[in-house]
Formats: structure tokens, sequence, C-alpha cells
């Protein structure tokens, strides 16, 4: 019975420990994104279905609203492209946009342009900066909110007043025109305006929060009261839900280009993963500045650095490298004892004369031994190495 001989672990075999410290930051980032994933997919399970949908039951949609204008004689109709809602604006109609954040600016301007002297109402649900001062200039968005939702009137605009506290709290607003009617103030901000019309009875109403129009808060304070006043001012409501999938303004006449198309998001969010790559190289990167001489905690022993790297290439069958190595090692030590220069220690024409006339021996053996092929497997390694040893005895034998 044979045993196989176990080779020792060298210090080229990383322990478990070296392991686990090497790959603890990998994992802790494989964890942190798991984590992060699960966490989005809790948040994102309680997304708003059907929201200000006048044909949704769910808690945020506005189902209830539209029944109650319904029973007062308002017929509600729902639009989602910006060809039909421009259609819609005329007196006898209020008009009702939704989400007015995710039109573009072009599509604002157009809306603007058709409901600007229409004698009608339009209603903008908790515009933004982005969209406030395209569809109601001379109004601007304040950058922070209101702390409260339900908010006192404060103003003389009958409708305001007869519904009392509502839910009104969200983004404030400022305007230039002197006849706005400024409603619901928080910090003197008003979340409600009224801005009528220079010539006619139509006028722009803006609402700093979709809460009084959702289902499950339609019964809260004045809120029903407010919003069957501000919606049933005309035999006819029409409700624009913007989409993204409009095509109406998809043909512009303009050549885009693809950063044209990427959203804002995007942009910003390339230059945080920038950024944030830009760090973590600075972070894992070495310091700048000459190297810095560090003392080994324990001596290690030539013979172990030559059995190490022997192994190594015993590992990668790399007979050719390391019968190199040897006759390089022996051509350099060969060439001071025969009156030839270290600079021309690799030269056959100058190293193997300069021997043959040391050794009284043939050239062609000593060049074979120095400068040959290399061996064809590991028994030839070995012989070879055993005969360089001998050539360099031999030359050095007084």
């Amino acid at each position: 019975m044979t045993t196989e001989a176990t080779l020792p672990i060298t210090s080229a075999s990383p322990t478990a420990r070296q392991v686990w410290t090497r790959s603890r930051g990998i994992a802790l980032a494989v964890v942190l994104l798991l984590a992060a994933g699960v966490a989005i997919a809790v948040i994102r399970s309680d997304t708003r279905h059907g929201e200000l949908d006048p044909r949704s039951v769910d808690p945020y949609g506005s189902r209830a609203v539209a029944e109650l204008l319904a029973d007062r004689g308002v017929s509600t109709r729902v639009v989602t492209t910006l060809d039909e809602a421009r259609a819609a604006a005329a007196p006898d109609t209020t008009l009702l946009v939704a989400v007015p954040d995710l039109l573009t600016h072009r599509q604002q301007t157009r809306l603007h342009s058709s409901i600007a002297g229409s004698g009608g109402r339009t209603v903008l649900v908790a515009p933004g900066s982005w969209s406030v001062e395209k569809l109601a200039p001379g109004v601007t968005a304040d950058p922070a909110t209101s702390g409260d939702s339900t908010l006192s009137p404060d103003c003389r605009l009958p409708a305001a007043h007869r519904a009392g506290t509502a839910d009104t709290g969200g983004i404030r607003y400022t305007t230039t025109h002197l006849g706005a009617d400024k409603c619901y103030p928080s910090n003197r901000l008003a979340t409600l305006l009224r801005i009528p019309e220079t010539s006619g009875d139509g006028d722009i109403v803006v609402l700093g929060a979709p809460d009084m129009l959702f289902n499950d808060r339609l019964d809260k304070q004045g809120n029903a009261s407010l919003a069957l006043q501000l919606l049933g001012s005309r035999p006819h409501l029409v409700w624009y839900l913007p989409s993204l999938s409009d095509s109406s303004v998809a043909d512009t006449g303009e050549e885009k280009g693809l950063f044209d198309l990427l959203p804002s998001g995007w942009l910003w969010g390339t230059l945080q993963l920038f950024i944030a790559a830009a760090l973590a190289a600075l972070w894992r990167a070495r310091r700048l500045g000459p190297l810095v001489p560090e003392r080994l905690p324990v001596a290690i022993r030539a013979s172990e650095t030559v059995e190490g790297r022997a192994r190594l290439y015993r590992k990668a069958n790399a007979r050719d490298r390391a019968a190199a190595a040897l006759r390089s090692t022996t051509r350099t030590r060969l060439a001071p004892l025969v009156g030839v220069p270290v600079a021309q220690a690799h030269t056959p024409e100058a190293l193997l004369p300069a021997l043959s006339a040391y050794l009284h021996s043939a050239g062609q053996t000593l060049h074979s031994l120095l400068f040959g092929p290399p061996p064809s497997d590991d028994a030839a390694l070995i012989a070879l190495a055993d005969q360089l040893d001998a050539l360099e005895r031999e030359v050095r034998r007084p």
C-alpha cells in the first residue's frame, strides 16, 4: 500500500481568517444591497393605485367627489391627452389638471395658451415650481412645504369661507396678482390661490395639496364642501390625468439627442455614482510618496523562498521558466570566474570561448548545457540542475 506525500502548507496558501478579512467588505456591500432591495420592495408594496382618478374607489382615488358632483348635475369626463384637455377649455367647463408636474414645458405652454381667456375655470392640483410658473404666470411655489395639513381659510373667498377648515396644507405659493384670493395660509403663505382673469369670468385655482379630493379624506373637515364648490361652479368637469404615453406632442419636428431624452434624475444619479466611485478609489488607493520599508514580523529562510517559488513553477508546469532561471544564474556566477564581464555573461559568443579555454572542453557541450532548449519533463529538469551544479563546481575547483 502506497501513501501519497502531503505537501506542507506554505505562506502562499491563505488561511480562512485571511480570506474573511479580504472578502468581508464585498460581503457587507452585498448584504446592504439586498437589504435596500427588500426595503424598496416593502415601500413600493404600499403604492397608491388610482391616485386622483375619479373612476377609482381606492383610498387615494376620487370616485366619491365625482359621485357627489353627479348628484348636483355636474358631469365628469376623464381625458388623458393634451389635445383633449385643450379642446375642453370653455366657459361652461371646469378643467382639473391632476398632476401638472408630469407635463413638459412645451405641453404647459400649449395648455396655458388654451385656458387663458377661455372663460372657464382651471384647477391645478399641487403644481410645483416645474409647472406652476408656466400654467399660472405670476405664481411661484415656495421650496418649503406647509407643516400642517389642516388649515383655516383666513380669506374672503366665499367658497373657502363656507367650507371652513380643510386639508389644503402642502405646497405654499406667492403671487404678484393684486386681485388674487390667498386662502388657507401657512406662515403667511397661501396654500390655495384663486386668480381671476383680467377679462371675463374665468379663473385659475391653485391647490397646494390633493388630500381633500381623496376618497378617504373627503368626509374630513370641510373638504367635501370646498371640493364641490371649486369643481361644481360649471356644469361640466373635465378631469385631465396627464400620461407619460401621451403622443399628442411627440412629433415636434425637432431632432433630439440621447441626453435630451434622459430625465434629469438620471443625470443626477450618474453624477452621484461618479462621485462615489471617485471617493472609493481615493479610499482604496495607495498613499502617494516614497515607499516606506517595513520590517517583517518573522524571518523567512532562503530555503523556504526557493521552495515556494519551485512549487509555483511546478504548479504552473513552467519547466521552461525554471530552466531559464537556473541557466541565467549559473552564467552570471561563471562569467567573472573565467574573465568575462557580467554584462556579457548571457552572450554565447563571449562566454563559451572563455569557458571552453578554461576547462579545455568542447564548446558544443557547454552551449547545449548553458543555452540549450528547455527540458521536456521533470526528470530532465532535475538532470539539468545537477549538470549545472557540477559545471560550477568544476570551474571553482583550484
